[in-house]
């Protein structure tokens, strides 16, 4: 999602949920995003994703963005939309892991702990390396 705002472009990052991510801010940051379903079309799983991480249903028109390479090598599919919300009233989905690590405790996590419009500069500071190619193709769209 991105929107214009007193003429500056920005875009929507979530911050990754649970312990691994609590302290960490430059880098780790993503676009709200998700794995398809088996046979699932790849926009349909960009906007129930999208939905499920921030609790806003997505609209178009979609922007297609080319696919980017992460450093892991997961290739990201995403679309580009218009759109507004207010990043603190994000509501998300929960994951479940085993913490703390080697405990035999289970703890429930937000997918997302946060999320925030940030100007295109400083969303290549947060964004996860790979996905940063994502903010160049958009700028040139807008």
């Amino acid at each position: 999602m991105y929107r214009v705002q007193n003429g500056v472009l920005q875009v929507l990052l979530a911050h990754p949920g649970g312990p691994y991510f609590r302290n960490r801010d430059q880098g780790a940051w993503s676009i709200p995003k998700g794995e398809p379903e088996e046979g699932e079309d790849l926009l349909a799983t960009a906007e129930r994703e999208f939905e499920e991480e921030t609790g806003v249903k997505p609209a178009g028109p979609y922007i297609p963005l080319r696919p980017v390479k992460q450093k892991g090598g997961k290739i990201v599919h995403a679309w580009a939309f218009q759109g507004d919300c207010d990043p603190a009233a994000i509501v998300c989905n929960t994951f479940t892991m085993e913490w703390p690590p080697h405990s035999g405790r289970q703890a429930e996590f937000p997918e997302i702990d946060r999320a925030e419009f940030f100007d295109l500069d400083t969303a290549r500071r947060k964004i996860k390396p790979g996905q940063d190619a994502l903010l160049d193709q958009l700028r040139r769209f807008r």
